[in-house]
């Protein structure tokens, strides 16, 4: 393919959601990354929430947190070139230790992950001795460490479900336990801030914590009454981030890759996505066939650290290499992959 080409293509794409002259600046940078991933045998992996001139020219495999980390696992290129936020680079590197991680940002957080240490979950152990820890793929390593089984939020209720116990640990979001709660029928309590163990007299089967994620929990139940008034066969999709009052007062909630699966087969008048906006500038960019609303907020700022520029800057000095360490990869490894099991 020439570059010409190359150029039409991202044009034919992204006319819809990108400026032109944007367009053709996105396009030479790209096709810079496309062939010294080739020279340095790297692989990209791009998750749903990256900007739609990088999510659609550069990737090689896009998708969602257990999508792409199978894809980690089973590589056999010498590089993972991983544009996403720092535990989705960690989780690769975790998954497969003799590569080299590359994450194009110097930080690309999380304000999930940060919501809770490793220190947190030992606590939690030791107040409720016994009970299997669920953590969500959204931590860092140190935490994935201290864990049972890791969950993503396509794969939450049957990991949950998966576990010989009548109770359950599941950290750190507080939304998404809250809505697997109700997925499995269980009563859930918030210990954070417990010294002791819960009252016995409570009834309970999940202990949850209180992290959210800064983007999801801006969503509300008005903002659905109030689009719903305008667009009345507006489906609207919710991530399970959000709150379990929003999940409800949404037509379906599923992780990203689910969400892409129902609009591509259904057929409404307008989709709505309560979830990081990029994505629905990239299901734009794909099925231009549909309309899809806006309700954007604030792009998520750690997802949005994930640039064109910075990938090549990243695969043209090895910047940014992920390292766990191997006591930590090990334990946190035997967590990742039960959840990869699992599905």
């Amino acid at each position: 393919m020439t570059f010409d080409v190359f150029l039409e293509e991202m044009k034919d794409k992204l006319g819809n959601v990108v400026p032109e002259p944007e367009i053709y600046i996105k396009a030479e940078i790209a096709w810079e990354i496309n062939k010294l991933k080739k020279e340095k045998n790297a692989v990209i992996l791009g998750h749903n929430y990256m900007e739609p001139a990088l999510f659609h020219s550069i990737p090689d495999f896009v998708g969602d947190s257990l999508g792409l980390s199978r894809i980690a696992a089973q590589t056999d290129k010498d590089i993972i070139v991983f544009c996403g936020v720092r535990f989705m680079a960690e989780t690769a590197k975790i998954l497969n230790p003799e590569k080299t991680v590359l994450l194009p940002a110097k930080k690309a957080g999380c304000s999930l992950a940060e919501s809770i240490t490793a220190e947190d979950v030992r606590n939690l152990r030791a107040l409720f001795p016994g009970v299997p820890v669920v953590t969500y793929v959204n931590t860092y390593a140190d935490v994935k460490a201290e864990s049972d089984v890791c969950c993503t939020s396509g794969n939450a209720k049957a990991v949950v479900e998966s576990l010989d116990s009548d109770t359950v640990i599941f950290l750190p979001d507080e939304y998404l336990a809250g809505n697997v709660a109700k997925e499995t029928g269980k009563q859930i309590i918030f210990p954070s801030k417990m010294k002791s163990g819960a009252d016995p007299n409570l009834d309970y089967q999940m202990i949850g914590w209180h992290g959210r994620c800064e983007v999801h929990e801006q969503f509300t139940v008005q903002d659905i009454v109030d689009i719903r008034a305008e667009y009345p066969e507006v489906v609207i999709l919710a991530h399970p981030e959000c709150s379990p009052e929003v999940v409800d007062a949404s037509d379906f909630s599923a992780s990203t890759t689910a969400m892409i699966h129902h609009i591509e087969a259904t057929q409404a008048p307008q989709y709505l996505l309560l979830t990081e906006c990029a994505m629905g500038d990239n299901i734009a960019a794909a099925q231009p066939e549909k309309d899809m609303l806006r309700l954007c907020r604030v792009r998520c700022p750690h997802m949005n650290e994930i640039t064109l520029e910075d990938t090549l800057t990243a695969l043209q000095k090895d910047q940014y290499v992920i390292e766990v360490p191997e006591e930590i990869r090990l334990r946190a490894a035997r967590a990742v992959e039960r959840m990869i099991e699992i599905g």
